[in-house]
């Protein structure tokens, strides 16, 4: 089998995901996207022509960001009309997933040249999730017009999940408060030191002015203090009313777990932020790098995906981290690096004292909670993230997984060359 190399990896700067108040917010998904392509390209001196195939995650694939968005960004930066594309969703894990499908599509010999990655503005999707609200419809609920799927795996809202886990586990607020402070702290220091300066590229608009060029959503002011003082921002919706029987998104956790008591830790300073973005993730062959002269930075070692309990929805990422291991003949201890998706604070608490890591090899440069989550794209950033920092301080390997609706989480393993 053949081996894939990553070749090189960029992103946009994460804005804030609101209409009105995002950098990012009035451009289009598409330009985005073409953003992070054309940048790839050009960093790489591509010849557009061989890239075989653009395999883009988008998650909310509706109204601005449906319609293929990865063939059709390829076609907005410029690439050549030979080159094909194709858009995916694996929810929140996408990123990742367009990632692996491309390495596969190196490794098996069926392609040479491969751009993955992702978009997600989710200062768009807000605006839909308030349309599907007001149309009587929940936008949160996954499988929700399936009432048999909704009988036999009751599928609820991601934040009141959240929670679950926590009452389930006993991780109190404290603890996921230490964490989200934790992640401001990181990511200050990241962006102080200019640690993700190597693949951010500005997003520019069409005269060629600067619309962002740096993180939007991190708040370095962040304290203890702070964030003990804010409400939890799941208990109202937990109990909201979902159709004309009374079903609520508690009672969709109950149906499965009838004597689980869910007490609710997550607001907005534990949970991951509402942001826009975009990423490129360059993949080759090494007949094809050797003879380009395109040098490798990473080969993938290994892929996996695992299932979990969709009732509970984000616990799949320890064992999806155990099946990527078990794979590729590791044990935790040969990984020095590692990037958990913090979704919410809990999916990394768990993730970290399930494996029982080091916490000063977790997210060292921060994660989701200080950076943002766009949904899409993040599994492609924090791969990224991850090359970034393994160069930075000369290691070896890194692990990245993230939780996905549904119950899912994609993982990989790459290694320096």
């Amino acid at each position: 089998m053949a081996e894939a190399y990553i070749i090189d990896a960029v992103r946009t700067p994460r804005g804030i995901g609101k209409v009105g108040k995002g950098s990012l917010a009035a451009a289009h998904p598409q330009h985005l996207a073409a953003t992070v392509l054309k940048a790839i390209a050009e960093r790489n001196d591509l010849d557009t022509a061989e890239v075989e195939d653009v395999i883009w995650s988008t998650s909310t694939q509706k109204g601005k960001q449906g319609g293929d968005l990865g063939r059709m960004a390829a076609l907005d930066a410029g690439y050549d009309i030979r080159t094909s594309g194709t858009t995916l969703d694996r929810f929140c894990g996408g990123g990742i997933t367009s990632v692996n499908f491309a390495a596969a599509q190196v490794m098996s010999g069926m392609e040479d040249l491969v751009v993955a990655g992702g978009t997600e503005m989710m200062s768009l999707t807000a605006q839909m999730a308030q349309e599907e609200r007001a149309a009587g419809l929940s936008p949160f609920m996954m499988g929700s017009g399936n009432a048999r799927l909704q009988q036999v795996h009751p599928q609820s809202h991601q934040g009141v999940c959240g929670d679950a886990i926590a009452s389930m586990e006993g991780i109190d607020r404290q603890a996921l408060d230490a964490l989200g402070l934790e992640s401001q702290k990181r990511a200050a220091r990241a962006i102080e030191e200019g640690r993700f300066e190597k693949s951010i590229v500005p997003v520019m608009d069409d005269e060629g002015n600067v619309i962002l060029d740096r993180e939007e959503f991190p708040r370095p002011q962040t304290t203890m203090e702070g964030l003990s003082q804010l409400e939890p921002s799941f208990a109202k919706i937990a109990d909201l009313p979902l159709d004309e029987k009374g079903t609520t998104f508690r009672k969709l956790i109950n149906q499965k777990y009838p004597d689980l008591e869910i007490r609710h830790f997550h607001h907005a300073g534990n949970s991951s932020g509402v942001v826009d973005g975009a990423a490129a993730v360059l993949i080759a062959s090494k007949d094809y790098a050797d003879k380009h002269g395109l040098t490798p930075r990473a080969r993938i070692v290994q892929t996996a995906n695992m299932g979990d309990d969709p009732t509970l929805m984000l616990n799949a990422p320890v064992p999806a981290a155990k099946k990527v291991l078990a794979k590729a003949g590791l044990t935790r201890d040969d990984i020095d690096l590692w990037e958990i998706n913090e979704a919410f604070a809990v999916v990394a608490e768990k993730f970290i004292r399930d494996l029982r890591l080091d916490r000063d090899k977790v997210n060292v440069n921060g994660g989701a909670i200080a950076l943002g989550h766009p949904i899409g794209a993040t599994g492609s950033i924090l791969i990224g993230t991850m090359l970034d920092e393994l160069e930075r301080q000369d290691l070896k390997r890194g692990l990245v997984t993230m939780c996905a609706a549904g119950g899912m989480a994609p993982a990989i393993i790459i290694e320096r060359v």
